[in-house]
């Protein structure tokens, strides 16, 4: 039996599922938190904002982790929990629209703080439905962890499968398909994606919105951390 709630505020069941959120008020607008099985967890930071969230826990032993936020765009996502799998945010991710991420069997989706989401961005550790070799049954596509890095922007309809990995600093292009490990300060791009570009550097600043509106060096801006050169 589905257990619904509709607001992110201190929360457990009879079935071991809580929420664990300490904020100064309940977290209510667009909120749906499913709960189908047993001892699953949703953290939340005091200091989180959520613009909207549809998170199902589909089975038990499921963990969830949304970090805080200092003032960035807020979150914006649909989320799936599998058994004993994990989706954890960081500081500061930040979504321009609905973030479909999906971790099962046993799993973990973790993006680091300071992340950057574009519109139609999906993260899946998972193909949704299990695929065998006819000739010895085996699986051919089990579900594998993606990892995202710190300061990492996920560009407009990018997809990340699973046993991605993208180091800090990194960008991956309009509609890349990423399906394998990446290093810090990069430019992937393309299906499937592949490195394109080393030793770049990114900031939030968008071109039309902040100024000056015209930015040909790193002098219009202010610099992150994460102006590293790319290793290996």
């Amino acid at each position: 039996m589905a257990i619904t709630v509709n607001q992110i505020s201190a929360y457990e069941d009879s079935h071991g599922n809580r929420i664990i959120f300490e904020g100064p008020q309940p977290l209510t607008s667009r909120i749906t938190i499913l709960f189908r099985g047993s001892n699953n967890v949703l953290t939340v930071d005091a200091t989180a904002r959520i613009y909207s969230l549809y998170l199902r826990f589909d089975s038990h032993n499921g963990s969830c982790c949304i970090g805080g936020n200092s003032g960035v765009a807020p979150l914006k996502a649909d989320i799936r929990v599998g058994q004993d799998s994990t989706v954890d945010l960081g500081d500061d991710v930040s979504t321009t629209a609905n973030v479909d991420i999906s971790a099962v069997e046993g799993t973990t989706v973790s993006i680091g703080d300071d992340v950057m989401i574009a519109t139609g961005v999906r993260i899946r550790t998972d193909d949704g439905h299990p695929i065998f070799d006819v000739a010895d049954g085996s699986r051919v596509n089990t579900a594998q962890s993606i990892i995202v890095g710190n300061h990492v922007w996920l560009a407009i309809d990018s997809f990340l499968l699973g046993g991605a990995s993208l180091g800090d600093g990194s960008v991956a292009g309009a509609r890349a398909l990423v399906t394998k490990q990446f290093p810090n300060n990069c430019i992937v791009a393309g299906v499937p994606a592949k490195m394109i570009r080393r030793d770049i550097a990114w900031e939030r600043p968008h071109l039309s919105v902040t100024p000056p509106y015209y930015k040909p060096d790193a002098s219009t801006v202010s610099k992150s951390a994460y102006w590293t050169q790319t290793e290996g």
